[in-house]
């Protein structure tokens, strides 16, 4: 009874103080993509600066708030506003297409999505990209404005006529696949192309002609007007006084901006409603998600077909006589196990071009995968099978050196069985480990099941996606430590 009548208490508590906070609001938490400059983004000195987010900084500043910059993954935005980790999404947010997913400010900047490429490209025009492989963000606007059910025909022709449509979580991602020449155009926000090219200097460039003209705003939790109506409010001020038009001015954005007193609220305006995709089945995602799957079990099966083997070689160069190899070999485990396997790929994708300037090939990114996991487990597995082999007793490569046997004889018949089943426990770990790590493939833009799962969560705002993806991961794991325990039995020769 104590303890019923104690949380009954702690909820009335904190049902009051989240009453409180809302009435008195002292903290605003403002959701960001980090990638996203000149509107947010880390600088030089490690502090998130931006556009938006001086525009927040300012308002805070006016209303005696105190401001979080919450930098957020794009594709989670949703599920961060609606969970309340964060109070709004500010960064670059276009209402077009979304008008009845937030509850909106009204329009502050002018955008248009355009289209950017390399400097020697042969594309001048909209039309010179079909057959070409053109990349945007994930559940960005120049996504939606090539995809959407709003997309005007125009651009669902253009879209269908590109060779591929790459969704990336980063623009860094699109400039490397973009610069590296695995793409030929990207898709993108005119305040970011603009940022972009300026800052890489005269390696890009950008066509004349736009793929569509939207707004930004700042979105809200559906209903949540009374922090909406604040924020807007000192927003105008700051525009009558000259503060907007100044921090605008700073970020070379002055000839963007748009906010306008006289402006209607979204869903205040006499607009008609746009269009809500509709919420997918557990079926349904299940069958959107089956490319994914066949993507996530190739990287698995191949990276066992080659990191086993290699792993092997590596092991047979630890334990080797001559001192060189011995080195080589500990160098390379201590760099494939002291770096994080995302930079790994990152290099093995990349590194041909910016090292030796190879011009890459679109299905290098697959191989590049490939070659990236089998590296890095092979160096896990060469420590595995170095543990197994030294747990056989030397006595019995002495006897089988007394029974005539050679030195290949004795490692097959006598050290390689008993080492399979001595190293089949940690070799079942980092086999289910692998099974997991394959989602790190995104980092290459490789579509993976988890990867596919947070676009159509992102599209869908659900989270019902995601979980379908971990239950694949639960299920195949389920399956390999099965597969491993059956084979560990059958080689308990004692029992």
């Amino acid at each position: 009874m104590f303890l019923v009548v104690l949380f009954a208490v702690s909820m009335l508590y904190v049902t009051t103080g989240k009453v409180r906070a809302t009435e008195e609001k002292k903290v605003l938490t403002v959701g960001f993509d980090a990638n996203f400059p000149p509107y947010g983004y880390k600088n030089d000195k490690g502090e998130y600066v931006g556009f938006d987010l001086d525009l927040a900084e300012e308002v805070c500043k006016r209303n005696s708030w105190q401001l979080i910059k919450q930098p957020i993954d794009w594709d989670s935005k949703d599920m961060e506003l609606n969970s309340g980790s964060i109070d709004c999404i500010w960064n670059g947010f276009t209402i077009d297409g979304r008008e009845n997913d937030y509850t909106w400010s009204t329009p502050y900047v002018d955008n248009s999505q355009v289209v950017v490429v390399r400097a020697d490209s042969d594309i001048q025009q909209l039309s010179d990209m079909a057959g070409k492989i053109v990349i945007v963000q994930t559940d960005s606007s120049a996504l939606s404005a090539l995809t959407s059910d709003d997309a005007t025909d125009e651009n669902k022709k253009l879209a269908k006529s590109f060779k591929e449509l790459q969704q990336v979580s980063d623009y860094n991602s699109a400039f490397l696949s973009l610069e590296s020449g695995m793409a030929q155009a990207v898709c993108m926000d005119i305040g970011v192309a603009n940022y972009q090219i300026e800052t890489r200097g005269d390696k890009f460039r950008m066509l004349d002609e736009h793929i569509s003209s939207e707004k930004y705003g700042i979105g809200f939790k559906k209903g949540n007007t009374s922090l909406r109506d604040v924020v807007q409010k000192t927003l105008l001020d700051m525009k009558a006084d000259g503060k907007f038009n100044e921090i605008a001015e700073k970020w070379n954005l002055a000839t963007n901006v748009c906010l306008n007193a006289d402006d209607k609220y979204i869903d205040e305006a006499t607009t008609a409603e746009s269009a809500t995709s509709e919420k997918l089945g557990v079926v349904d995602v299940l069958w959107q998600l089956l490319d994914g799957v066949r993507a996530t079990l190739l990287i698995f099966v191949l990276t066992l077909v080659f990191a086993l083997p290699l792993g092997l070689l590596i092991t047979f160069a630890r334990m080797s006589r001559f001192v060189v190899l011995q080195w080589i070999a500990r160098i390379y485990i201590s760099v494939m196990r002291g770096t994080p396997l995302m930079l790994q790929l990152l290099v093995v994708c990349y590194a041909p071009y910016y090292v030796f300037n190879i011009p890459l090939e679109q299905s290098y990114r697959f191989y590049a995968v490939i070659i990236g996991f089998s590296i890095n487990y092979a160096a896990y597995f060469a420590e595995i099978f170095r543990a197994g082999i030294q747990s056989v007793p030397n006595g019995q490569r002495e006897a089988a050196q007394i029974l005539g046997y050679s030195k290949s004889q004795t490692f097959c018949k006598i050290i390689f069985p008993q080492m399979v089943k001595h190293i089949l426990p940690p070799a079942t770990n980092e086999i289910i480990t692998l099974v997991k790590d394959t989602s790190l493939a995104f980092a290459l833009a490789y579509t993976e099941i988890f990867t596919l799962a947070k676009q159509v969560a992102a599209a869908q705002a659900s989270i019902m996606p995601l979980f379908v993806a971990g239950l694949f991961y639960y299920v195949f794991n389920i399956l390999v430590a099965f597969g491993m325990e059956r084979i560990e039995k059958h080689l308990d020769y004692y029992h």
